[in-house]
């Protein structure tokens, strides 16, 4: 077997999850303990940098890509394509760690764009209009990452906060765009209950309501209406949750991760909207969304996609996996409760910033260790995949 038939190139969720994983846990484990960054790339906005484009931009692009293979009915990207894009990754991972911040940039840049031109090669070819916006939001995640890095260059520290609300609601408009397609879908499944159908609009303003908040927050620019578009967003997202909840879906850990998180980055989208008048509120809604939203749907959809696309049984979730949900969810609480206390009591906020960290690294770890074997290995049903 050579290199690129490795099973591991075979589909992106393979390489790419057990890497966002292990990396999404080591970032922000030195985050919370002290790490500063760099010179051209210091503390916050590393830390920032590196959990949306870096770990989170990871798990967008394997799903994306992996998913598109179903969608359009076109050959998955794999092989030397798929390990370009990993370069590409890791590539930008490590300069993120040097004083050569723009080289990070542009590694970055260049694997969201390649990962959006592969998507649109199977979506042009199968003419699955349904996904262009997919592909255009791919594109928009990358040039958030452009926009950001012109703006560090000169280093103007408002610009730079709104590049990265750009990029943190870019992920929520992913998570708006995959939770509208596969949380009720997967809910019908499960539980045999009927399948709650989305309006076209409703569909559509998930995704591109939180993308023209980030082109707007990129540039800079009109940051009020920027801010009502996210707050229509996350109303409509919690209107969503509560289309497609069902009680029972409470009592199976695949489903109720999905609906926590796309509650969490709903109200997380409400919240930073609301802070455009109220400041004091952003540090919530944004980890609302980073942690709640980004960290439960990661997870959440590591494990049950992994699964499906391996050949294996998709309920119940493995062992641990329920465990690493928990872990995620107390993650989340921790840190929004932090949120309150970082003017009131600085010693406390530290260690409910450490504490979130923990838990937020430990459930990704659970996960890179029970999966990385099944991912470097061949699907058991012997298909192909």
């Amino acid at each position: 077997m050579s290199f690129t038939h490795h099973p591991v190139w075979a589909m992106a969720f393979r390489p790419l999850y057990p890497l966002a994983a292990v990396y999404g846990a080591l970032s922000v484990m030195l985050w919370a303990f002290g790490y500063q960054g760099t010179a051209t790339l210091p503390a916050y906005f590393w830390h920032a940098h590196e959990m949306i484009w870096g770990y989170s931009g990871a798990i967008v692009v394997a799903f994306l890509l992996t998913a598109s293979a179903t969608w359009t009915g076109q050959p998955p990207t794999r092989g030397g394509a798929l390990i370009t894009l990993v370069a590409l990754w890791l590539l930008s991972r490590l300069f993120a760690f040097t004083p050569l911040a723009a080289a990070s940039g542009l590694f970055g840049v260049a694997f969201f764009w390649l990962a959006a031109w592969f998507m649109g090669i199977s979506v042009v070819r199968s003419r699955n209009s349904r996904n262009y916006i997919a592909v255009a939001a791919l594109f928009l995640f990358g040039t958030t990452l452009l926009l950001f890095h012109i703006q560090l260059s000169s280093f103007n520290a408002a610009a730079l906060h709104n590049g990265l609300l750009a990029g943190l609601v870019m992920v929520a408009g992913f998570i708006g765009l995959v939770g509208t397609r596969i949380i009720s879908f997967f809910t019908s499944r499960r539980l045999g209950t009927e399948q709650v159908a989305n309006p076209m609009w409703l569909a559509l303003s998930a995704l591109l309501l939180p993308m023209a908040t980030a082109l707007l927050m990129s540039l800079n620019t009109a940051l009020l209406p920027a801010s009502l578009f996210a707050l229509a967003a996350g109303i409509i997202g919690l209107v969503q949750t509560g289309r497609w909840f069902e009680p029972k879906a409470l009592a199976e850990p695949l489903l109720w991760i999905l609906f926590a998180g796309y509650a969490a980055t709903s109200l997380g989208l409400i919240v930073m909207g609301t802070a455009f008048w109220k400041p004091a509120m952003m540090s919530t809604g944004v980890h609302l969304v980073a942690v709640g939203g980004i960290g439960m749907l990661t997870v959440g959809m590591m494990v049950r996609t992994a699964l499906g696309h391996t050949g294996r049984p998709l309920y119940p979730a493995p062992k641990l996996m329920g465990t690493a949900f928990v872990l995620m969810l107390a993650a989340t609480a921790i840190r929004t409760v932090a949120a309150f206390t970082a003017t009131v009591n600085p010693t406390a906020y530290d260690h409910s910033i450490r504490l979130s960290a923990a838990l937020f690294a430990v459930s990704l770890m659970l996960y890179a260790w029970r999966y990385t074997p099944w991912l470097l290995r061949p699907r058991v049903d012997g298909k192909a995949g």
